[in-house]
């Protein structure tokens, strides 16, 4: 097996490649007319005054990220691919621009190829493989596939990484982070959101993409949670000829899911079955397994007749934890029940509220999305536009939206997508219910309750074997006069500027009430030098009075226009 690839001891060999991409990617951006996004004071003289094609003039903002990364290659079109499955990131519009990114690209010439495999492999193929086709089966951005045959008669795939991508990937990586920050500094409240959370998210799938062992893994976890399911079916790995960088697996031909609605394959499928278990088979994963295909687009599903479902390229994958899927389920039963406030402690458990929120308008806007779905018909009714309007409401109240969920979303999007391509009366929702059942009838089984309570029982050991102690370094900090408590207060200095301008008001106000009292008195009694038979003191104190009343409501004015 070949040694693993390190990405702490990843260097550069030559920085001059990091300036010379950076320059492709910024004259790249430049040429769509997209260097808005850029720091113009770090762009060369000569990159700033080259001319933009008039012809991406008329194309949307969307439509000219998604042609300037596939232009900028493999990196850029899985940050691009990544993008499109966040949309508490994105708007719509750029969401479903990006949603076109192909990742099927021209495949590397075979002599290379078969430089990478002989060295995985540390063997010459003609002592592996007793058959080994030239040209590939299917070529993306960061692997190829070809059909081979072993000397045992076995037909496989084996996937390759291709030469040279870790490096590229890692050089454009450290591009697109130095590029994050200064979007973040330009844009803090622009259409990306989070551009720097975004890029160590593409880092830390991209990575995970490119280590075959991950996707090895992926594989026999869904061979064990699918053993019993007939209908599904997945490839096995051959672990003697699998390294971090090659991948093989059963060979298995079958047809894409949509293309299977084509007119001459219709006599062999049966469509209405395939939608229903397709559906079926990834609300397994999600409520029942915890372990699901985050990436199920129709490219990788293929269908072998009459209704077999093949599941490949599974490098993207979603977890949910029992204790996730208990807080799922909690939120469930609520929102039969219509209970809002369990609804909004269901998020708070699931780590969706992670700062101040106001849960008076966010059990508002979760009510109104519930009363305008409540009296539908479920045919009538899109999951596809029921998260959208989810992902609306996380975004307007800043709610913190775990990758998994949103993966987990837009997983069963894309299902809903294909099961209505297959069959126009598809319905998610009668295929959801009784798999919810089952749901409650796992987290709730007396199996549940007793691993639950088990784990109870060790916290609880844990806390009674480790109090003596606690309690005796306590005493010990109290007796040596070490204890210290510290508080922390946040935006309180907010308030006692409220409170001193307001003390300052009030006795303003009572200072020029003064005045006008005793000006009226001195005036009514006739103290003082007179002019015109009125008291000359009388007419000063209500001088400075009206001054100062001026003086006063200027200030009330000011501090109305600071708070705004």
């Amino acid at each position: 097996m070949a040694e693993s690839y390190s990405y702490v001891n990843f260097r550069f060999g030559n920085n001059l490649d990091k300036v010379r991409r950076s320059r492709q990617i910024i004259s790249v951006f430049f040429k769509f007319g997209l260097d808005y996004f850029l720091d113009r004071s770090r762009i060369n003289l000569i990159t700033r005054l080259r001319r933009r094609r008039k012809g991406y003039q008329k194309l949307s903002n969307a439509e000219k990220l998604r042609m300037a990364f596939e232009e900028l290659g493999p990196t850029f079109i899985k940050f691009g691919q990544i993008l499109s499955t966040r949309p508490d990131f994105l708007p719509p519009d750029y969401i479903h621009e990006l949603e076109k990114l192909q990742d099927a690209v021209a495949p590397v010439e075979f002599e290379k190829i078969q430089e990478v495999i002989e060295k995985e492999l540390q063997k010459p193929i003609p002592k592996v493989f007793k058959e080994f086709d030239e040209i590939p089966v299917a070529s993306a951005s960061l692997s190829q596939v070809h059909r081979a045959v072993l000397h045992n008669g076995k037909v496989v795939a084996v996937k390759i990484q291709k030469p040279d991508i870790q490096y590229t990937i890692e050089l454009d990586i450290s591009i697109l982070e130095t590029f994050a920050n200064i979007i973040e500094n330009r844009f803090p409240e622009g259409p990306v959101y989070h551009p720097t959370a975004t890029v160590e998210e593409l880092k830390k799938t991209i990575r995970k993409e490119l280590d075959f062992l991950n996707e090895a893994y992926n594989f026999e976890r869904f061979r064990t949670n699918f053993k019993e399911v007939d209908y599904i079916k997945i490839p096995e790995v051959h672990w003697d000829l699998t390294t971090v960088h090659l991948l093989t697996m059963e060979y298995i031909d079958g047809i894409k899911i949509s293309e299977i609605t084509q007119e001459k394959y219709r006599s062999q499928f049966d469509l209405q079955k395939i939608a229903k278990q397709a559906a079926e088979a990834l609300f397994k994963q999600i409520l029942l397994d915890g372990f699901f295909h985050a990436d199920p687009h129709p490219g990788n599903l293929f269908i072998i007749p009459p209704n077999t479902i093949v599941m490949l390229d599974v490098g993207m994958t979603g977890h949910l934890d029992d204790q996730s899927l208990i807080s799922i389920a909690k939120i469930l039963r609520a929102i039969n029940h219509r209970d809002f406030d369990q609804i909004v402690r269901g998020l708070q458990e699931l780590g969706f509220i992670m700062q101040e929120v106001d849960k008076i308008a966010l059990r508002h806007d979760i009510k109104e999305l519930l009363d305008v779905y409540a009296d539908r018909p479920y045919k009538t009714v899109s999951l596809a536009r029921m998260n959208q309007d989810v992902m609306e409401i996380s975004i307007r109240h800043k709610l913190a939206l775990p990758s998994n969920f949103v993966m987990m979303i837009r997983a069963m999007s894309i299902a809903e997508t294909i099961g209505k391509q297959l069959e126009p009366d598809f319905n998610m929702f009668e295929i959801l219910k009784p798999l919810t059942r089952k749901m409650y009838l796992k987290l709730y089984s007396p199996r549940s309750w007793k691993k639950r309570t088990a784990n109870m029982i060790d916290a609880s050991v844990e806390l009674i074997e480790h109090l003596p102690q606690n309690m005796y370094d306590l005493l010990e900090k109290l007796k040596e006069g070490q204890f210290e408590i510290h508080l922390e207060h946040h935006r309180l200095e907010n308030l006692a500027n409220e409170i001193k301008e307001s003390s300052n008001h009030i006795s303003m106000s009572l200072i020029i009430a003064a005045l006008i009292i005793g000006s009226s008195i001195i005036v009514q009694q006739k103290i003082g030098p007179l002019i015109a038979n009125v008291s000359l003191w009388g007419i000063l104190g209500f001088v400075i009075a009206a001054i100062m009343g001026i003086g006063l409501l200027i200030s009330s004015m000011q501090r109305k226009r600071r708070k705004r």
